[in-house]
C-alpha cells in the first residue's frame, strides 16, 4: 500500500515468480496504487531521470488531502516542491544521482501518519532524509523516533516549540522559524522602543504556554520586567482587567484569531488601547482574520467599529514568507523572481505562506546530501550515499553533521541552522486603518532590527510608555505670589519702621512719655519680626535645599514665636500697669517704672525660649515630604504627576504644638482681662485697654480661621502660603495701626487732650454682700518730670470750670430755704476762704487767672455788698432779686466750700491725711479738714 508510484522511470525490479495469487495482486498494483492515501509519486511535472541515474529517496509527509483543513498546506507548497527539483537536477547537483521526493499524506492524524511512516519504510526504498511535518501532534511522534532510523528530518511548516528540545528530538530541523524564534525579535522591538515594563496575556495552550515560556527566559537579564502574567482559557476580559489594574501598557499576546476578536472587545470595554497603549500579539492569523469572527465578535455585544477601534495600532510578529531583499539566491534567481514563477506553477492552486520555506528546505535536502557524497569521497571507506540503509549509523551522522553546516541565501533569507532551529527572518507588521502594513523586520543571523521609515504610527505624538510615567513634582510656591505677598511685607515693614521713627522722635512729648516709649519700641519690634517670618514661610525646595530647609523650619518657628510674645507681651505689660495703679484704690502711691515692664517682657520670652530650646533639643523639626495621589497631566501628555509636598515635622509635632498654643492662649486671655477690667480708665494716652481689646479679637479671629483653613489646604502650598502670610500680615498691620495710629492723630490735633482726664472718676463693683459703691478720683504717677505739667495743665482747667459750675449753682441755690444764721455764717467764714483760694499765687503763675475770672465775676454787680443786708428786699420773690446780696451770699456759702475741698486737693492744697473737719474758718488752706463726703485721695506723679 505504501509503495510510491514512480513517474518516467520503472519502479524496483520486480519480484520472483509468485503463485497465481500473488501474481493477480501485482497485476492489479498499479491500478490500486493511485487510490492509495499513504502514498504519492515524486513531485509531478518534473523532468524524467536518465534511465542510468540511480535515485536518492526522500521520504515526504504532509497532509494533502482536501477533507483536512491543514491539507491545503500541503497542496499549496508542491509547486514550489516542484520547482526546486526541477532546478536541482537542471544544475546536476547530485550528479550521477536524481532527487527522488516520495509524498506520503499524513492527513494529520497520529495514527495515519505514524502508519504513512511505517509503511515507508517496510514498503518503500530505502529513504536518506524525511522531508515534511505540517500537524504538530504528527510531527513529534515520528522525530521522537527518528533516532533509532538514522534518518534525518526536515521540516518546512512545523513551528511549534516542542520540537526545539534537542535532547527529545535530535535528528529533527526546520527551515521554517519556530514560535519561539520570535521572541528575540520581540526583545528587539522592546529595546528599540524602551519598553522595559511588559504583561503577557495567554491562552491556556500549549503551544502559547510554551512560547510565552521562553519569552520568560528571554527577558530575563535583559533589564526588562514582566510586571503581569495572565492567562485565560475562554473569557479574557477578566485577565485584561487585572493587566489594567497592574498599569500594563505593554501587553504580549499569545493567542489564536478567534480569541485575539474577544481580547480586543474585552480592551474596548476597559479602555485599553489607544496612544496609552501597544498590543502585540502573533502575525500568523490568516488575511482579514477579523472579518472571519465578526459574528462571534458581535455575539459579546462587541459591535465591529469597537473592535477595529480597538485592534487599531497593534502590532503582529510573524516570520517572512519571502525575503525582501533584492539579491540572488542558491538558485540564481532572486526571492522576486522565485515568487512569480511559483504564482505561475500553482495554476488553480490556493497559496500557501510555507512555500518559500520548502522551497529551500528541498534546498538544504540538496546541499546537505551533496556535503555527505564529498564527505564519503573524501573518507577511505569508499561508501557510497545509495548504500545507506536504517543501520546506518556512521552515513547517518555523516548527513546530520552536513545539515548543521547549511548556510546559504534562500528565497526566505540566510539558511543557517543553530541546535537545529531556523535563524531566519522575522517581519513586524501593524494593524493601520483596517489593514495589515509590514513596519519592520528582524534579522535573526546579525541580531539586527530593521524598521521601515515612516511606516509604523503610534496614535500619540510618540510611542506609548511602557508604564504610566510618575512625575513626582514638588509642589512649591508661585514666584509671582510670593513676589507679592514679599512687597506687602516690606510696605508693612516700612510702616513699622515709620511708627518706630515717630516714636523714638517724639519720646519726650507727653502724650508719648505716658505711654511707655519703650514697649511701644518693643510692640514694633515684635511685629516686625512678625513681618520678617513671611520671608521664610515662602521659602521652599525650589529656592533652597533640604538642608537649608530644615535650618529654615526651627528659624522661621522661633522668629514668629518670639515676635508674638514681643508685640503683644509689651501691649499686655502696659496694660497690667495701669491695672496695677487703678485697681489698688488702697495705696496712696504706685511708682511702675518701665525696667519692671522689661523684666515682665523678658519673663514671657524666657518661658517661649525654654519651650523652644526643649523642643529643639528633645525633638527638632524635620524636613518630611509628603507623596499625594496621583493626577493626570494638566498638558495633556501620557504621564501622571504625583504631587511632592515639603513639610517641617517632628515625631511629637501634636505634644509641642498644643504646648505653643496653650502658652500663647493663656497670654492672649490675660490680655483681655486686663483690657476688661481697665476699660473703664479713659486716659487716652495710658489706657489701650478698648485697642488691646480689638487687636486680641482680630487676632484670635484671624489665627483661628487662618489656623483651620490652612490645615484644610494642606495639600496647596499656594494657598496656604497665601493664607498664613495674609494673617500675618493682616493681625500685625491692625496691631501696630491700633497701638500708633490714635497717638499719632492726637499728637498732631490736640496733644493736651491726651493727657486730660475726662473722666477722672471711674466705678469698681463690689460682689460682696455688703458691699458699697466707693468712688475715688486717682492722678497717676508716670514720671517726676511729667507730674508737674499734669497737675498745671489740670489747674487750668478746673479754673476756667469755675465760671460754668456758677450758674448751675445759682439754680440750685434759689430752691433752698434761706436762714440769717446762714447767711451770717457766709459773711463771716467764707468771704475769708474765698480771698484764702485767691491768694494761692505761689503755687503757679496761672492761678492769676482764676483771681481774674472771680474778681470779674463780682465786678458785674457793684451793688452788692458783703455786709450789708436790706431788709426791705428779703420778702420778695428769689427769681425776681436774684441778684441781691442775700442770694450772692447763699451761693457763696454752698459753692466756697465745694471749690475748696474739691479743687485745692489737685492742685496740692489739701492733704489727702487730713480726715477730721475745719476748725477755724482762718486756718489754712493746707491744713484745713475735709468731710468725708468730699475725701479724696492724691497720688504725685
Amino acid at each position: 500500500m505504501a509503495s510510491p508510484r514512480s513517474s518516467g522511470q520503472p519502479g524496483p525490479p520486480p519480484p520472483p515468480p509468485r503463485p497465481p495469487a500473488r501474481l493477480l495482486l501485482l497485476l492489479l498494483l498499479p491500478l490500486l496504487l493511485p487510490l492509495a492515501p499513504g502514498a504519492w509519486g515524486w513531485a509531478r511535472g518534473a523532468p524524467r531521470p536518465p534511465p542510468s541515474s540511480p535515485p536518492l529517496s526522500i521520504m515526504g509527509l504532509m497532509p494533502l488531502t482536501k477533507e483536512v483543513a491543514k491539507g491545503s498546506i500541503g497542496r499549496g507548497v508542491l509547486p514550489a516542491v516542484e520547482l526546486a527539483i526541477e532546478q536541482i537536477r537542471n544544475e546536476s547537483l547530485l550528479r550521477p544521482y536524481f532527487l527522488d521526493l516520495r509524498l506520503y499524506d499524513t492527513e494529520c492524524d497520529n495514527a495515519k501518519g505514524l502508519k504513512a511512516f511505517y509503511d515507508a519504510i517496510k514498503y518503500g526504498p530505502n529513504h536518506l532524509m524525511v522531508f515534511g511535518g505540517v500537524c504538530p501532534s504528527v510531527t513529534s511522534i515520528i522525530a521522537e523516533s527518528l533516532q533509532g532510523w538514522n534518518l534525518v528530518q526536515l521540516s518546512f511548516a512545523a513551528t511549534t516549540p516542542v520540537l526545539a528540545d534537542k535532547k527529545k528530538y535530535p535528528y529533527f530541523f526546520r527551515t521554517v522559524p519556530s514560535d519561539n524564534a520570535v521572541n528575540p525579535a520581540i526583545l528587539k522591538l522592546l529595546k528599540h522602543y524602551q519598553w522595559k515594563r511588559v504583561g503577557t496575556l495567554t491562552q491556556d495552550v500549549q503551544r502559547f504556554s510554551e512560547v510565552r515560556n521562553d519569552l520568560t527566559g528571554v527577558l530575563y537579564g535583559e533589564d526588562i520586567e514582566i510586571s503581569d502574567t495572565e492567562s485565560f482559557s475562554n473569557d479574557p476580559c477578566t485577565s485584561v482587567k487585572k493587566l489594567k489594574g497592574n498599569d500594563v501598557r505593554i501587553i504580549l499576546g499569545q493567542f489564536d484569531q478567534h480569541m485575539a476578536a474577544k481580547v480586543f472587545c474585552c480592551a474596548y470595554e476597559e479602555n485599553m488601547y489607544g496612544s496609552k497603549y501597544q498590543w502585540i500579539i502573533p502575525g500568523w492569523y490568516e488575511p482579514s482574520w477579523w472579518e472571519q469572527v465578526h459574528t462571534e465578535a458581535n455575539s459579546s455585544r462587541c459591535l465591529r467599529k469597537n473592535l477595529l477601534a480597538a485592534m487599531e495600532g497593534y502590532i503582529g510578529v510573524d516570520f517572512e514568507p519571502l525575503s525582501s531583499k533584492q539579491i540572488k539566491t542558491i538558485s540564481g534567481k532572486t526571492p522576486q523572481q522565485y515568487e512569480r514563477e511559483y504564482n505561475n506553477k500553482r495554476s488553480g492552486v490556493g497559496p500557501s505562506k510555507f512555500h518559500g520555506y520548502a522551497y529551500d528546505g528541498i534546498w538544504v535536502i540538496a546541499k546537505t546530501l551533496q556535503r555527505a557524497m564529498e564527505t564519503l569521497h573524501a573518507s577511505s571507506r569508499h561508501q557510497r550515499i545509495q548504500d545507506f540503509n536504517y543501520t546506518d549509523h556512521t552515513l547517518g551522522r555523516i548527513i546530520l553533521n552536513a545539515m548543521n553546516e547549511t548556510n546559504f541565501f534562500g528565497v526566505t533569507g540566510q539558511v543557517v541552522f543553530r541546535n537545529g532551529e531556523r535563524m531566519g527572518t522575522i517581519k513586524f507588521t501593524q494593524f493601520q486603518d483596517s489593514r495589515e502594513v509590514k513596519v519592520g523586520e528582524y534579522n535573526a543571523v546579525a541580531d539586527t532590527l530593521e524598521m521601515i521609515n515612516d511606516t509604523i504610527r503610534f496614535q500619540g505624538s510618540e510611542p506609548p510608555k511602557d508604564k504610566t510615567i510618575i512625575l513626582e513634582q514638588l509642589r512649591k510656591i508661585s514666584l509671582p505670589l510670593y513676589s507679592i505677598l514679599s512687597a506687602l511685607t516690606i510696605l508693612g515693614m516700612i510702616m513699622a519702621s515709620a511708627f518706630l521713627f515717630f516714636n523714638i522722635k517724639n519720646r519726650n512729648q507727653k502724650l508719648i512719655k505716658m505711654s511707655s516709649p519703650y514697649m511701644n519700641n518693643l510692640i514694633i519690634l515684635g511685629g516686625m519680626l512678625s513681618y520678617a517670618s513671611i520671608f521664610l514661610f515662602g521659602l521652599d525646595g525650589s529656592f533652597v535645599s533640604e538642608k537649608t530647609f530644615e535650618t529654615l523650619c526651627t528659624v522661621r518657628t522661633w522668629i514668629l514665636t518670639v515676635g508674638y510674645t514681643t508685640a503683644f507681651g509689651a501691649m499686655f505689660a502696659k496694660t497690667w500697669r495701669v491695672h496695677a495703679i487703678f485697681k489698688n484704690v488702697k495705696m496712696k502711691k504706685k511708682i511702675i517704672k518701665d525696667q519692671k515692664l522689661l523684666v515682665i517682657v523678658g519673663g514671657m520670652l524666657l518661658i517661649d525660649l525654654c519651650i523652644l530650646i526643649c523642643w529643639q533639643a528633645v525633638d527638632p523639626l524635620r524636613r518630611t515630604v509628603e507623596r499625594y495621589s496621583m493626577e493626570p497631566d494638566p498638558a495633556g501628555r501620557d504621564i501622571s504627576i504625583r504631587p511632592l509636598l515639603e513639610h517641617c515635622e517632628n515625631t511629637h509635632m501634636t505634644i509641642w504644638l498644643g504646648i505653643v498654643y496653650a502658652y500663647k492662649g493663656l497670654l492672649m486671655l490675660f490680655g483681655c482681662f486686663l483690657a476688661w477690667e481697665t476699660r473703664n480708665v479713659s486716659i487716652p494716652a495710658l489706657n489701650d485697654s478698648k485697642y488691646i481689646g480689638m487687636s486680641v479679637y482680630n487676632v484670635g479671629i484671624m489665627c483661628i480661621i487662618g489656623a483651620a483653613v490652612s490645615f484644610l489646604t494642606r495639600d496647596q502650598p499656594n494657598v496656604q502660603f497665601c493664607i498664613v502670610a495674609l494673617v500675618i500680615i493682616f493681625c500685625s498691620t491692625i496691631t501696630l495701626c491700633l497701638v500708633f495710629v490714635p497717638k499719632l492723630i492726637t499728637l498732631r490735633t490736640n496733644p493736651d487732650a491726651a493727657t486730660q482726664n475726662r473722666r477722672f472718676q471711674f466705678t469698681q463693683n463690689q460682689k460682696k454682700e455688703d458691699s458699697k459703691t466707693s468712688t475715688s478720683v486717682t492722678s497717676v504717677n508716670q514720671a517726676s518730670t511729667s507730674r508737674l505739667e499734669g497737675l498745671q495743665s489740670e489747674n487750668h482747667r478746673l479754673r476756667m470750670k469755675i465760671t460754668e459750675l456758677d450758674k448751675d449753682l445759682e439754680e440750685v441755690t434759689m430752691q433752698l430755704q434761706d436762714t440769717p444764721e446762714k447767711t451770717t455764717y457766709i459773711k463771716q467764714n467764707h468771704y475769708q476762704e474765698l480771698n484764702d483760694i485767691l491768694s494761692l499765687g505761689n503755687f503757679t503763675e496761672s492761678t492769676d487767672g482764676g483771681k481774674a475770672i472771680l474778681k470779674n465775676h463780682l465786678d458785674q454787680n457793684p451793688q452788692l455788698q458783703w455786709n450789708t443786708t436790706e431788709p426791705s428786699r428779703t420778702c420778695k420773690d428769689p427769681i425776681e432779686d436774684i441778684n441781691s446780696p442775700e442770694h450772692i451770699q447763699r451761693r457763696l456759702s454752698l459753692q466756697l466750700p465745694i471749690l475748696h475741698h474739691a479743687y485745692l486737693p489737685s492742685i496740692g492744697g489739701v492733704d489727702a491725711s487730713c480726715v477730721s473737719p475745719c476748725v477755724s474758718p482762718t486756718a489754712s488752706p493746707r491744713h484745713r479738714h475735709v468731710p468725708p463726703s468730699f475725701r479724696v485721695m492724691v497720688s504725685g506723679l
